[in-house]
């Protein structure tokens, strides 16, 4: 093997590979240890060789007061379409309020409307009815005397199947 300074003064050149020639020095430190190389490690253990614990308490300070206000921006989005919703249903609701209103005047009008066609329908049959008992007494007092008792009683017959 080679070591970290032949690297970084050989061939390869540092800019196609995406590293800085201190990160160059630093990755290969790593292979020339003899520490085993843990296959489970993760960014924040990379992180925690790189920075001390106070540079990590203050990161992590950092990352949870960006991640609270993330939060609360959230939060607060919600809140804001929660109180949009509210309102579009309070227009709504008034709306769906005075159209029952006027329904319900309408109906009342056309309910009176319909009383009064029902009473003016029951007069009216009231009169009709009268027409056809004076139209069958006039009829029969044209008629002979001894037949107009007969002519007014079978009127009277075919007037109550009317009814």
């Amino acid at each position: 093997m080679f070591s970290a300074e032949e690297a970084v003064g050989s061939q390869l050149p540092a800019h196609e590979s995406g590293f800085t020639p201190e990160e160059l020095n630093e990755l290969l430190s790593f292979f020339e240890s003899n520490e085993p190389v843990n296959s489970n490690s993760s960014s924040e253990n990379s992180s925690r060789a790189i920075y001390s614990p106070d540079e990590r308490k203050q990161r992590r300070k950092i990352s949870n007061r960006e991640s609270a206000k993330r939060s609360r921006w959230r939060k607060k989005r919600h809140l804001e379409n929660l109180t949009s919703q509210v309102n579009r249903m309070n227009i709504e609701n008034r709306r769906l309020k005075n159209r029952l209103h006027l329904v319900i005047n309408q109906c009342h009008v056309v309910w009176g409307e319909n009383e009064q066609l029902r009473s003016e329908s029951f007069a009216l049959w009231a009169k009709l009815l009268d027409l056809y008992w004076t139209l069958a007494t006039m009829q029969c007092n044209h008629d002979n005397s001894r037949h107009s008792l007969s002519c007014f009683n079978s009127n009277k017959l075919s007037s109550n199947s009317i009814n």
